[in-house]
């Protein structure tokens, strides 16, 4: 069974592992990365960073972690606003190659919405896909979450500011 568990230091070396060797297939998905990023130390440097976030209350990073005890990609919320008029969170995730098409992401994107709607009480989480990454967007559809439009050049993907699906789903709790 595949299950989220919060980020910690020693999940760097295993990351470490993946985004080296899945560079080539995650790069059409994410923005330039320096070459450090790429090692050990890059991925540190990386955790201590997204653990920073948490401590500011703006992101929850997770590991996702199969039947075998394996990492086998990322998830988190980012961009937590946790203001009365608006409980709102964006939802990011990878999964390595190799564990594609196995149901790891839309099983790791099922609990991180339990996260964030009962452990934090949000009420709308959001994600956004490239116009043509159709794998991500049936993960999202497969978890629940709506399409609602498109926007115009809105992240720097790959060195190229690029449109984006947007999704969301609401918590009906709040």
């Amino acid at each position: 069974m595949t299950v989220i568990r919060p980020l910690t230091m020693d999940d760097a070396p295993a990351l470490a592992k993946l985004v080296a060797g899945n560079r080539d297939f995650l790069s059409p998905w994410e923005p330039l990365r320096d070459e450090s990023f790429f090692t050990l130390d890059g991925q540190r440097a990386a955790v201590k960073e997204s653990l920073a976030h948490r401590d500011q209350g703006t992101v929850m990073p997770h590991v996702i972690v199969d039947d075998d005890g394996q990492t086998v990609g990322r998830i988190g919320l980012h961009g937590i606003v946790a203001a009365p008029s608006f409980l709102s969170c964006s939802v990011g995730y990878w999964v390595a190659s190799e564990y594609n098409g196995r149901g790891h992401a839309t099983a790791a994107l099922r609990q991180v919405l339990r996260v964030a709607f009962t452990g934090l009480g949000l009420h709308r989480v959001q994600a956004e896909t490239l116009v043509h990454n159709e794998k991500s967007q049936r993960v999202l559809e497969n978890a629940g979450f709506l399409r609602y439009g498109v926007a115009p050049r809105y992240l720097r993907i790959a060195g190229t500011w690029q449109d984006c699906v947007m999704f969301q789903i609401l918590n009906d709790r709040v």
